[in-house]
């Protein structure tokens, strides 16, 4: 009975080990204050080695890094998205395309204005697809929430 409890424990645990979910990249959202109703909202990706996140305009095949902002009458978005790392592009033989993404690091950053002079917050979500040289996970998505407005 012990070497039939062994052997399944066996058994189980490579299971159990690749059931985990791999997570190669970890996002940080901080507002920076511009001027008295101006501020930047910057989402940051730190990627871990090997692997990379596609741009906003990734190219032809891969889920491209999106940015969806919930409705707040207090905060007006304005102009895009703006990408903050080394771009790469290169031609992908997995997606027949050629594609641009980010190693390492990448800031997003999108301007607000906030109207009137209460403390609010912006809330969002960021869709995201990680690849390596091998193999594409899934697209995740990360929701964020920042404060702007106030004093």
């Amino acid at each position: 009975m012990k070497k039939l409890l062994v052997a399944l424990c066996l058994f189980a645990l490579p299971v159990l080990a690749l059931a985990q979910e791999e997570n190669p990249v970890k996002w940080a959202f901080s507002s920076k204050k511009v001027n008295a109703t101006t501020y930047e909202v910057i989402a940051t990706a730190t990627i871990e080695k090997g692997w990379h996140v596609y741009a906003q305009e990734a190219g032809e095949g891969p889920i491209p890094t999106t940015f969806k902002f919930a409705k707040n009458p207090l905060v007006v978005p304005t102009g895009k998205v703006k990408e903050v790392g080394k771009l790469h592009k290169a031609f992908d033989k997995n997606f027949d395309s050629e594609l641009k993404y980010y190693e390492n690091t990448v800031s997003f950053v999108q301007t607000v204005t906030v109207k009137g002079k209460a403390a609010t917050k912006l809330k969002g979500s960021v869709e995201f697809m990680v690849c390596d040289d091998h193999q594409c996970l899934p697209p995740t998505e990360v929701e964020f929430a920042f404060n702007v407005g106030g004093k």
